[in-house]
């Protein structure tokens, strides 16, 4: 790739901006990630710690880089207790405010080509009532208020008003290696784990049940940000990504418990986004005695162990109805992309095992003992 491809990645150090970063630099391009904290990644991009919010801010910064051809625009703002925050207003006109004070001023470089910007599957309502299975790019917008539609709208006015192309994801469940993060299940169940492992248990089930659900690697998102990025066939499209297969998470719960080192164990209904922050304390005395990198537990589940209660339906006393989307599209357009999630876990788990974040296997074994 030559150098006058140049991807600017804002939410650079979430779970899908971190591999946004990767694979792109990757792919030869020039990267600039913009975050308010460094991914830290040993890679050739550069780093831009930015706020958002401030236009004034944006705006000068976007004026010192050089010229920008292609944005992935993974950033996102979250209120404090997430999932009660999907219906806020200030959250949407918030998530309006961060998209328009960065698109603006690049538009105006008038170098830049082509947006990637994100929903998920609460653009069908999946947070409000059972979806069509499978949910298609096709199906009319759905009629409730959310910052998809506020941020998609504007996104297509300016684009058509400066001439470059977007391309909109719809990501089911997404797992990656970012932490302290708003959406990512992975270093909320390795806590979990750990601290159960610190007092002689299992890894118990803490959710409601089981029911189908489909995952997305960030991995197999940032492949499909690079395709997009120069095939005719995503331009100005839609498109839902999964790995492609499906899973129930008691059937995947033992995959989960070896990985991390764990023994599953029975079912002990809980609210981690309550139990959780309650043994700050021991993760600290945890994390400071094997030497991982995040001793403060706040920091190290943003706001992920909420939306851990969401997906493993905490609480439900009858299993949700599947929520499925399908693919089919994103297929035929080319990018044929797919990932066994199994697998998904067990690679995604051992990175950040390796990175410090969570214990080892063989360390979390030895915590039970």
């Amino acid at each position: 790739m030559s150098t006058h491809c140049h991807v600017l990645i804002a939410g650079a150090s979430g779970v899908i901006g971190r591999d946004a970063v990767r694979r792109f630099t990757a792919a030869g391009w020039q990267v600039t990630a913009l975050s308010r904290r460094d991914p830290e990644l040993d890679l050739p991009y550069q780093h831009k710690a930015v706020d958002l919010t401030d236009a004034s801010a944006c705006a000068s910064l976007v004026a010192q880089l050089p010229d920008i051809t292609h944005v992935v625009y993974a950033a996102v703002y979250e209120e404090q207790g997430l999932v009660s925050g999907w219906r806020s207003q200030q959250q949407m006109s918030t998530n309006l405010s961060m998209l328009r004070n960065l698109a603006e001023p690049l538009a105006q470089r008038a170098t830049l080509r082509h947006v990637s910007l994100f929903q998920g599957t609460k653009a069908y309502g999946v947070h409000l009532h059972p979806i069509d299975v499978p949910a298609r790019e096709s199906s009319p917008r759905h009629p409730h208020e959310n910052f998809y539609w506020l941020q998609e709208d504007y996104l297509r006015e300016l684009a058509q008003l400066h001439d470059f192309d977007i391309t909109i994801w719809r990501p089911q469940v997404v797992f990656g290696d970012a932490y302290g993060v708003a959406m990512n299940i992975l270093p909320v169940l390795g806590a979990y784990a750990a601290l159960e492992a610190s007092m002689g248990r299992d890894l118990a089930w803490p959710g409601g049940p089981g029911y189908v659900l489909e995952a997305v690697d960030s991995r197999l998102i940032a492949d499909a940000l690079v395709w997009a990025a120069t095939h005719e066939e995503a331009q100005n499209e839609t498109f839902n990504i999964t790995n492609g297969d499906v899973f129930t998470w008691p059937n995947v719960w033992p995959t989960l418990a070896n990985a991390l080192g764990a023994t599953p164990g029975g079912n002990c209904p809980q609210r981690l986004s309550e139990t959780l922050p309650e043994r700050a304390h021991e993760w600290h005395r945890l994390a400071t005695r094997l030497g991982l990198v995040q001793p403060n537990l706040d920091q190290l589940l943003g706001r992920s162990h909420h939306y851990a209660d969401f997906v493993f339906a905490t609480g439900a006393q009858r299993p949700p109805e599947p929520a499925l989307v399908s693919t089919i599209k994103l297929r035929q357009a080319g990018f044929s992309g797919c990932i066994d999630s199994e697998a998904m876990f067990h690679q995604l788990i051992a990175r950040l095992q390796a990175q410090r974040v969570l214990p080892t296997a063989e360390e979390l074994a030895k915590l039970r003992f």
